[in-house]
């Protein structure tokens, strides 16, 4: 009796251990292929899992995203030049029984893929191309390895160049090439704003003398224009003196014998200069006839007759 209460102790041990042996944990970014006897059976999901033990197995799958460093390789430039070049591969699984089952060592294989594809695309490149297209051998490495490992269950998210690293000399050349470059853009640049600076000088000058002339100009027009407007001015005022005058001397009937002594007054006028010569227009006549006149005029004051001179002239 004691013997088989034993037994049943001995058996219900072992099933209780067979039960714990079968116990797994799937955790929430895992994924569970339970096999059968080396056959693929099912996926399980994350969560508390129990399995036959000696008769089944489960195999965990991450199916977050992770990242591969591709280690430094050299390749060549189109334009024959030897860079070395390092990359990091971001990716995520998608189907966790390609993933195990269609590959075996997934980051060996990528990384292999990755360094030969960045040999073919680095190589179609020129040094100088290669050093600024980074988007786009990301871009076309990234596109290669996505549609290569797409039967391995996996999605390349992205593909990010680390570093792309010329020879020291060739360092040495594009860096004085690059001080070359902006000495001669410095240079440009001092000429074009030397040769600015002189045009806007030239242009201020050009301006300058152009309004001093327009002022000089404009001065001299407004200083004519009023000394044209004095001479009008006073040529205006004479003719109306003259023409007062003239009137005034038909309006008062002047006698010949006022004439003759206003002509007698202005030649005292004239004689009174340094000149030896003086020539007058002279009506002799008049002038005669007036000054006859005057004669007359006077003896008739002094009592004598007037018509003295014609018998005098008449007797001799």
């Amino acid at each position: 009796m004691e013997a088989i209460v034993a037994l049943f102790i001995i058996i219900a041990l072992a099933l209780i251990l067979i039960a714990a042996l079968g116990i797994r944990i799937i955790r929430p970014y895992e994924r569970g292929l339970i096999e059968m006897l080396g056959r693929y059976q099912r996926t399980v999901d994350s969560g508390l899992r129990w399995i036959l033990p000696f008769v089944q197995r489960i195999s965990k799958v991450d199916m977050r995203e992770r990242v591969i460093d591709v280690p430094p390789q050299e390749v060549i430039t189109k334009d024959n030049v030897v860079v070395t070049v390092d990359a990091v591969i971001f990716f995520e699984a998608t189907d966790p029984v390609k993933l195990t089952y269609n590959v075996g060592n997934f980051q060996l294989a990528v990384t292999k893929l990755a360094q030969t594809n960045l040999r073919n695309v680095i190589g179609d490149l020129d040094l100088d191309a290669a050093l600024t297209s980074r988007e786009l051998i990301n871009g076309k490495l990234r596109q290669i390895l996505d549609d290569a490992t797409d039967k391995w269950g996996t999605r390349v998210v992205r593909v990010e160049i680390q570093r792309i690293e010329p020879p020291p000399d060739v360092t040495e050349a594009m860096h004085r090439q690059m001080k070359a470059e902006r000495d001669r853009r410095a240079i440009v640049t001092e000429a074009e704003g030397d040769k600015r600076s002189a045009i806007l000088r030239s242009e201020g000058l050009m301006q300058s003398q152009i309004l001093e002339a327009e002022g000089e100009a404009e001065a001299i027009k407004r200083v004519a224009d009023a000394d044209r407007y004095q001479k009008e001015t006073v040529a205006l005022g004479e003719a109306n003196a003259i023409e007062s005058v003239f009137g005034a001397i038909h309006n008062g009937d002047p006698t010949p014998d006022l004439i003759a002594i206003r002509y007698l007054e202005a030649l005292q006028g004239v004689a009174d200069g340094q000149a030896t010569k003086i020539f007058l227009p002279l009506d002799t006549s008049g002038f005669t006839n007036a000054v006859a006149s005057l004669s007359e005029i006077a003896r008739a004051g002094q009592g004598e007759p007037a018509s003295r001179p014609a018998e005098a002239e008449e007797g001799e």
